[in-house]
C-alpha cells in the first residue's frame, strides 16, 4: 500500500470517523513519510479489543511507510479520560501504573514492529512541568466555553455525578501531549477513536495556536457490542489481550460467535486482509451463513494476530475436544489444558469395581461416592464422549495411554490425567 492511498483504504474499510481537513491530510500523506501516535492510558494490565484497532491502526501506517510512536500515558493514566464515561475513574498509584506498563509494552512486542515504531511515556515530559508553567503554556491557549463544548465533557457535566476539575483537565495534557511530541518528534498525526475527537482537536488547536504548524487528526468509530456499549475494560464482558485474563480458546470462541451483520464489518477493520480477500470471504459466507464461514475466518485471523498461529491450532483442537464428533486424540485433548479442570491420578486406581465412582469423587464432579453411582444409573455420566453405565474402567479406555475425558450433564468435565 503507497502512502497516499492509506486514506483511502481506510475510508473503503470505514475505519475513518472525523479527520481535522481529510484533503490536507492525504495530500501530506502523499508528500512523504508521517510521524504519527496513538495514545493508550495503562488503566489495567492488559490492552482490550477497544484498543486493538488502535495498535491495528498503527501497523497499518507502518506498513505503508509511516512512522508510528505508542504513546502510554504513564501521566494521564494517573487522571482518567472522561470520555466514554458516565463517572470517575478510580485513580491509580504509581506503583499499580508502572506494572500495568510493563504488561502492556510486552504485549505490543507482538503486535507492532517496534524496530520501526517508538515507545514511550508521557511521563517523562510532565513529571517536571509546575502549575504556573502549564497554565501560561497551554492553559491560556484553552477557553473554557471550548472545553466544555466537547462531547466528552458535557456529556458528563449534564450526567448525575458530573466531572472533577481531575478529568477536566485531561484534554489539556493530552494537548500537551501532541505538542511536545510535535516539537520532539516532528509528529504531525494524532489518531484515537472517535470518542477522543475533543482531545485530539485540542491538541491540534494548541499546537496551532502556539507554533503556526498545521498538524492533523484522524479518528475511527469505536467497536460496539450487540447493546451498544463499546468493547473496553471497564465495562463486563471485556475481551482481554493477555492470554491470562482471557484464554486464547476464549478469545477465539468469542470471534466465532459474532453476528452475521457484523462479519463484513470486522474482516474489513480487525483485520490486515486485503479487500478483495474480504469480498471472496463474505461472498462465501453469504451462500451458506449457518455454515459461519466468515465467523471463522474472523477468529482465525485476529487470533492469529494477537496470539499467533499456534493459539489458533490449539483452540481449534480444543472445541473439537469439546463439540466434536469424531474420535478423540492426544493433542485434543492435551489442549484443553486450563480450558477444563483437570485431576492427575496414580494408575492402580483403574481396573477396580468402582474405578469410575472414584474419578467422579476424585475429580469433584461429584460430591460423594452416593451421588455418582446416582448419576451413573441416570445416564448422567460420559466417558470420551460415550455413555456410561458401568462404574468399572479400566487402562484400555485411556486416550493416548493417558487420558480421560468425563463428563457430567450436558457442560461439566474433567480431564483425567494419569501419572505412572
Amino acid at each position: 500500500m503507497s502512502k497516499a492511498n492509506i486514506i483511502v483504504d481506510l475510508e473503503q474499510r470505514g475505519m475513518i470517523q472525523d479527520t481535522t481537513d481529510r484533503d490536507a491530510l492525504a495530500d501530506r500523506l502523499s508528500s512523504g513519510p508521517i510521524t504519527l501516535y496513538h495514545g493508550i492510558d495503562p488503566s489495567a494490565s492488559s490492552l482490550h479489543i477497544g484498543n486493538f484497532i488502535g495498535i491495528l491502526m498503527l501497523r497499518k501506517f507502518q506498513e505503508a511507510g509511516h512512522k508510528p510512536i505508542v504513546l502510554i500515558g504513564g501521566s494521564t493514566g494517573m487522571i482518567g479520560d472522561p470520555g466514554g464515561r458516565s463517572e470517575e475513574r478510580n485513580l491509580l498509584d504509581e506503583e499499580t501504573l508502572g506494572e500495568n506498563i510493563e504488561g502492556i509494552r510486552l504485549q505490543l512486542e507482538n503486535l507492532v514492529d517496534l524496530e520501526g515504531a517508538e515507545l514511550v511515556n508521557n511521563y517523562e515530559w510532565t513529571k517536571e512541568v509546575n502549575v504556573l508553567e502549564f497554565l501560561r503554556d497551554v492553559g491560556k491557549h484553552a477557553t473554557v466555553n471550548q472545553m466544555v463544548a466537547k462531547d466528552s465533557v458535557r456529556s458528563r457535566m449534564e450526567g448525575k455525578h458530573g466531572i472533577s476539575y481531575t478529568e477536566f483537565s485531561y484534554m489539556l495534557l493530552q494537548a500537551f501531549d501532541y505538542w511536545w511530541l510535535h516539537n520532539q518528534r516532528s509528529c504531525e498525526l494524532q489518531i484515537g477513536g472517535s470518542d477522543q475527537w475533543g482531545n485530539i482537536s485540542q491538541g491540534v488547536d494548541l499546537i496551532r495556536r502556539r507554533n503556526g504548524d498545521t498538524v492533523h487528526g484522524l479518528t475511527w468509530p469505536l467497536i460496539t457490542r450487540s447493546d451498544g456499549q463499546k468493547y473496553g475494560k471497564s465495562v463486563d464482558g471485556a475481551i482481554w489481550l493477555d492470554p491470562n485474563l482471557t484464554l486464547p480458546y476464549e478469545f477465539h470462541q468469542y470471534w466465532l460467535r459474532v453476528d452475521d451483520r457484523d462479519v463484513r464489518r470486522f474482516l474489513m477493520q480487525l483485520t490486515l486482509m486485503s479487500l478483495e480477500e474480504i469480498e471472496a470471504v463474505v461472498a462465501e459466507h453469504e451462500k451458506s451463513p449457518e455454515s459461519r464461514y466468515g465467523q471463522q475466518r474472523i477468529a482465525d485471523e485476529i487470533t492469529t494476530l494477537v496470539h499467533g498461529q499456534k493459539a489458533v491450532s490449539k483452540s481449534k483442537l480444543a472445541a473439537d475436544a469439546l463439540f466434536g464428533t469424531g474420535e478423540l486424540t492426544p493433542d485434543m485433548l492435551m489442549a484443553l489444558e486450563g480450558i477444563v479442570p483437570e485431576t492427575p491420578v496414580e494408575r492402580a486406581i483403574l481396573g477396580g469395581e468402582e474405578a469410575l465412582i472414584d474419578l467422579l469423587v476424585r475429580s469433584e464432579l461429584t460430591a460423594s461416592k452416593s451421588e455418582a453411582r446416582r448419576l451413573l444409573k441416570q445416564g448422567g455420566v460420559s466417558v470420551n464422549r460415550e455413555k456410561r453405565s458401568s462404574s468399572q474402567i479400566d487402562a484400555a479406555g485411556l486416550i493416548g495411554d493417558r487420558f480421560l475425558l468425563i463428563q457430567k450433564g450436558k457442560k461439566q468435565r474433567n480431564l483425567i490425567i494419569v501419572e505412572d
